[in-house]
């Protein structure tokens, strides 16, 4: 998908379809992480501590359960 971005006031925007808005569960009360290496930009939902948590013991838990398949498909 292709976007141009619109002059809002003294700024500029980028409009959302609402299907992406749907998708990644982002609505007009979600609270947005930009950040950019210089040449892509990254816009994303800021999830709370207690997900990203979560996420992390899940990570852990794979990470040992298959840590020696891991290191062979890294060969």
């Amino acid at each position: 998908m292709k976007k141009r971005l619109t002059r809002t006031g003294n700024s500029h925007a980028i409009v959302l379809d609402k299907g992406i808005l749907e998708v990644t569960g982002i609505d007009s009360d979600t609270l947005l992480e930009v950040s950019t290496d210089g040449d892509v930009i990254l816009i994303c939902p800021v999830r709370s501590d207690d997900r990203v948590a979560k996420l992390r013991r899940g990570l852990d838990r794979m990470h040992k359960r298959y840590a020696r398949a891991f290191r062979r498909l890294a060969q």
